[in-house]
């Protein structure tokens, strides 16, 4: 690897991702500036007339070093940003302040986070390095390269979990949920668990010996197996066994809790009842070595572009996941190392993607062993909030949306509102027509459920069904089926392209004339995530918005290629560009002397020519402050290429999803002037290349105000929650050991109404925010 000068103006790392935590307020705190904002409220003050700008130091224009805006390390490198997310979702597995079956829960996302990387993003540079891609990252290295890297940070990741979990397991045993080690189960529990292992257990497991007659079975992505080396009692003779472990039977079983209160549990992990059984599976045999291993194989399926039926590609995709070259093997520390050697030899696994783990296998599945019972570990309980507004017109959603636009932020505000709109849209005798794309649903989706009815009822239902939405390909195909069936249209889009837009649209006959409702999100039309996910949906009847979503359709359905749309922009045609022009004029305000400024907020930012256009930005001196929760590529404040550009994450208790990005335009931000759009669509290669995905500009007053002074505010304000972005690249926590009450985002969305959903007779609005970003 190069070694840096001295004088390197892109400084390194100096820590790792294990110790990239809380830091004092001296590493934090910036030179401040006072500015002033006149900035008239339609509806309530939610940011007062004196504001402070996010607490971090401001500069005016300045040069830009083409040296530093031509280098590759520019960039953060991708693969190495996710996993320093990895870690931030992590750490909440330890943060204080979350009960201790949410910290469990942290714990259990983090482990399914890195098996999906490994799935995916692991695979695919193995893949490169396998075949001789010599492709370079836009971070300037090599597949083997960042192989190297994200190699060394997931093993340390790996590690930390493993450790954590140590830590949790004796906290969990003092609170009487108990994991029990074989080792520890009594006769009386042998007998007790016997009966459930025979009728349960016993029927689907196929014991495997390996020798000539009987090769070496194939292992399936995310499958547990007990490995075995036996010496037969008849013949003295040794050989090694397997015993898959079934992906149908639940992990974890409850044993026997005699004389203990209901908030007593003892769980034993399947794998552990096997091997307390393993007589019954080879009986006269002895064992000599035994241990459990784990299996996660690439699963990034490729499409032929040329596929004659989708429907029948995606099928034989999802057959070859389970196929899919071995990417990492898990392996019991414990297991001796010639049966060790025998299993990696017969996966054809490298050895390098052998992780030993002195630990539990499979910490994803942990969440399983949350008990419904147990409020006293849980966050309290939050019921999301319905829109006031609709009740006031009786439930009548295309009569609340006429008074004027609503947005409803979850889950904070209840997904039901888009439910009631599809349903009351299916039962509507005046509807003619109702398209919808559909990305990710649940599996008992009402979304479904609502244009099934409506077919059902004559409406001319349309639905945009995307195949290409990793890892629920498989439901997607099943509502396909049903939908069809139904009579509903069902189109899959491009098959070069993934429909990943937002998009509902009702038409209706109100007296001679037909009228168009839509709803646009940030998030996917799924019922369970939008409890978790912070997401915005938009509701208007505004002509505009309906002819351009009708435009958008058609290009889906019909390739039909709008020449120009109104308001709405979409990729892979015109949303890049639109932010092109739009990072650019502010650029260009700035340096005519006038205000100028960017906030946005995403899940990840990727794209180099995005990345680049803030860096340009920055040194015309706008202002840039960024809430990334995952993957950021741009350096943030480094001298003559991004001073005036400021980034954070926000990682807690609901997981950051909408996204939303506004520009100054001439005025200090936040006015009523600030141009205010939301999206489907993070700023990377693949959504605005690669993707169909919108971007909403948001006009109604009450609505522009919600997003800009109150959802944007809260989020530059968040201290409880939130990681800033240094110039090595390391993300440190805000330090709130010195704050009576740090303020959080979530607990003031959970605690104050949104403006846009408000009734009539409400009079209780958000509490006013007095300054923008950190506090002093």
């Amino acid at each position: 690897m190069r070694k840096p000068p001295s004088d390197r103006p892109f400084p390194r790392a100096r820590r790792s991702l294990s110790q990239n935590r809380a830091c004092g307020p001296a590493v934090l705190a910036r030179k401040e500036r006072l500015i002033r904002t006149k900035a008239k409220m339609t509806d309530a003050l939610l940011v007062d007339s004196d504001i402070l700008p996010p607490a971090a130091e401001q500069h005016g224009p300045a040069a830009l070093d083409q040296s530093l805006l031509h280098s590759p390390e520019r960039f953060f490198n991708r693969e190495i940003s996710w996993l320093s997310f990895n870690q931030r979702v992590l750490d909440e597995s330890e943060n204080p302040r979350h009960p201790l079956l949410e910290r469990l829960r942290f714990l259990s996302i983090s482990a399914n986070n890195l098996d999906e990387f490994y799935m995916v993003r692991v695979a695919g540079l193995q893949g490169q390095v396998r075949e001789g891609v010599g492709v370079i990252s836009q971070d300037g290295l090599t597949p083997s390269e960042q192989l190297a890297k994200v190699s060394t940070a997931a093993t340390e990741l790996e590690r930390r979990q493993q450790a954590i979990w140590r830590d949790l397991k004796v906290q969990m045993a003092a609170e009487g949920l108990v994991i029990e080690n074989p080792s520890e189960v009594t006769v009386g529990e042998l007998d007790w668990l016997e009966p459930i292992f025979l009728n349960q257990v016993f029927p689907v497991l196929t014991p495997m010996a390996i020798d000539p007659a009987h090769p070496f079975p194939f292992i399936p992505n995310l499958a547990f197996s007990l490995a075995l080396k036996l010496r037969r009692r008849s013949d003295v003779k040794t050989f090694y066994a397997l015993v898959p472990v079934p992906q149908q039977v639940k992990r974890f079983w409850t044993l026997l809790t005699e004389g203990k209160s209901k908030k007593h549990r003892r769980f034993i992990a399947l794998e552990d009842i096997i091997g307390l059984f393993i007589e019954s599976l080879f009986p006269d045999c002895d064992v000599e070595a035994k241990g459990v291993f784990r299996v996660l194989r690439d699963s990034d399926v490729e499409l032929e572009e040329e596929a004659e039926d989708l429907v029948r590609e995606f099928e034989a995709m999802l057959r070859q996941r389970r196929l899919g070259s071995v990417v990492r093997v898990f392996v019991d520390g414990d297991m001796p190392g010639e049966l060790r050697e025998f299993i990696v030899r017969n996966l054809h696994a490298d050895v390098h993607d052998v992780m030993l783990v002195n630990g539990m296998l499979g910490l994803a599945q942990l969440s399983q062993i949350i008990p419904d019972d147990r409020p006293d570990l849980k966050f309290k309980p939050y019921e999301p909030r319905f829109p006031e507004r609709i009740r006031d017109h009786g439930g009548d959603c295309f009569a609340a949306i006429r008074e004027k636009d609503i947005l409803v932020h979850h889950p904070f505000e209840s997904f039901d509102v888009v439910v009631q709109f599809l349903r009351q849209a299916a039962r509507d005798p005046n509807v003619l027509a109702i398209k919808q794309t559909l990305y990710r649903t649940s599996h008992d989706s009402p979304i479904v459920a609502a244009l099934i009815e409506a077919a059902d009822n004559g409406k001319n239902v349309v639905a945009l069904i995307e195949l290409k939405a990793r890892f629920d390909e498989a439901a997607n195909l099943k509502w396909a089926r049903d939908l069809e069936r139904a009579g509903v249209h069902v189109v899959y889009g491009f098959v070069e392209y993934k429909t990943h837009a937002k998009l509902s649209i009702v038409v209706r006959r109100e007296g001679d004339l037909l009228k168009t409702y839509c709803h646009f999100g940030t998030g996917n039309y799924h019922p369970v995530t939008a409890r978790v996910y912070t997401d915005l949906s938009l509701f208007t009847c505004d002509p505009a918005f309906g002819r351009d979503s009708s435009k958008v359709f058609n290009f889906i359905t019909g390739y039909a290629k709008p020449e120009a749309l109104e308001k709405l922009s979409f990729s892979p045609i015109s949303l890049k560009p639109t932010l092109l022009q739009s990072i650019a004029k502010e650029a260009e305000n700035a340096r005519a002397g006038l205000p100028a400024g960017i906030w946005g907020k995403l899940n990840a930012l990727v794209d180099p020519e995005i990345i680049d256009a803030l860096y340009e930005a920055s040194q015309a001196g706008v202002q840039i402050d960024l809430v990334i929760r995952g993957i950021c590529c741009l350096r943030p404040g480094v001298p003559g290429l991004s001073e005036n550009i400021h980034v954070k994450s926000i990682v807690g208790r609901f997981l950051e999803h909408s996204r939303v990005v506004c520009f100054a335009d001439g005025a200090p931000i936040p006015s009523p002037q600030t141009r205010v759009y939301i999206s489907s669509a993070d700023w990377m290669p693949r959504n605005l290349d690669r993707r169909v995905e919108s971007l909403v500009p948001v006009e109604n007053p009450t609505v522009h105000q919600q997003v800009l002074n109150q959802i944007m505010v809260a989020n530059l304000n968040d201290e409880a929650q939130s990681w800033y972005l240094e110039p090595d690249g390391a993300y440190r926590r805000f330090d709130v050991t010195s704050v009576k009450k740090p303020f959080s985002a979530h607990d003031y969305f959970m605690t104050n109404p949104s403006l846009s959903g408000r009734g009539r007779g409400v009079k209780n609005l958000p509490r006013a925010f007095d300054h923008v970003g950190r506090r002093r």
